[in-house]
Formats: C-alpha cells, sequence, structure tokens
C-alpha cells in the first residue's frame, strides 16, 4: 500500500506504515556488496547501505534503526542514526560528553579522516561537521588548528561597541565580553 502525504508542499511516499525517520526493529538478516539486509519490525526487508554503517554488524543482530527513505520502486532504506537534523540533537549531547570526559578537548577536527571520527563517534564525517556546525552557532565549542575545545566563558556581544578593557575581545564588527 503507497500513500501520499502532502506536509509543506512535499510527497512523502509510505509503505505499509513506514514513513521517513521513523524508529522501527531491525534483524540484520543478510550481508551483501551493497550492505546489509534486514527485517523491519519482523514483517517488511530493506537495506543498510555500508557507506552508512559505523559500527561492526552481525547476522542475526537485533538493533534499533531508522526508515531513511521509502523509494519509487518499494524498496526500504535504512540507517542507524535518526536521519536529518534530529540526529544532530542525540550526536551533540554524546559529543558534549565526551569533549568533558577529554578534559574539555579533542584533537579531531572538521579537516580529520573520516575512519577516525567514525571510530571516535559512530558517525559519518557530514554528520560530524552538522553537529559540530550546531555547536559552534550555540557558542558551545571552540574550534582551533588541532582540535575542538570545550567552551567555559559565557560571551554578550555588541555591534559596533568601541571599548577598551582587558575583559574584551575585539572581533569584526563588534566586541565580545568575557563574563567570569
Amino acid at each position: 500500500m503507497v500513500m501520499i502525504d502532502h506536509k509543506k508542499g512535499l510527497a512523502k511516499k509510505k509503505q505499509a506504515g513506514f514513513h521517513e525517520g521513523q524508529k522501527v526493529a531491525l534483524l540484520i538478516s543478510a550481508r551483501t556488496e551493497m550492505g546489509f539486509t534486514a527485517v523491519i519490525n519482523g514483517t517488511h526487508k530493506g537495506i543498510l547501505y555500508k557507506n552508512e554503517v559505523f559500527q561492526p554488524l552481525k547476522i542475526g543482530q537485533e538493533i534499533d534503526g531508522f526508515i531513511r527513505k521509502v523509494r519509487d520502486d518499494k524498496k526500504i532504506d535504512l540507517c542507524l542514526q535518526r536521519p536529518g537534523y534530529k540526529a544532530i540533537d542525540a550526536l551533540s549531547r554524546k559529543f558534549m560528553d565526551k569533549l568533558q570526559q577529554q578534559d574539555g578537548f579533542i584533537a579531531v577536527t572538521d579537516k580529520s579522516r573520516p575512519k577516525v571520527i567514525a571510530d571516535l563517534f559512530g558517525v559519518s564525517k557530514k554528520t560530524f561537521k552538522k553537529t559540530i556546525g550546531n555547536l559552534y552557532k550555540k557558542r558551545l565549542i571552540a574550534l582551533e588548528k588541532n582540535g575542538i575545545r570545550l567552551r567555559e566563558k559565557k560571551e554578550k556581544t555588541l555591534p559596533g561597541a568601541q571599548l577598551s578593557n582587558t575583559n574584551m575581545n575585539i572581533k569584526g564588527d563588534g566586541v565580545k565580553f568575557l563574563s567570569y
């Protein structure tokens, strides 16, 4: 059964009640050239592509996963991390915990090799970069040449302010006041 759900002008195809981003129970059933096939909620088959799997999987293993896409040919693409930006929140917490465990610094950057990122965080480099960008925008981390540092100081920015004090950093168009 295929249904079309129109939200915000976009059509999303659904099959047998499955929809993109839905959390499902997976049973790894076989390894293929493309990755792994898995039984979804005991009723349907789907595929986990090997370039999106960042942890060891075994035939017969039960694991939670997500519907990445229900394709036009009615096949189902799967993933192990929540797709899109919903994954970023969970990974942000994991990343911040890891930073705190490492005394506030991790020697990994957006230039690190994908395998290093996958080994440390179990995610793709693309997802890692989205997460880092999100944390940086929230001013929770500082990006350094050799890694990422947890920010401990809160900053308040006043655009165009021209004051001079030892507790200020002047950057760009404004002044950043450091709170201690």
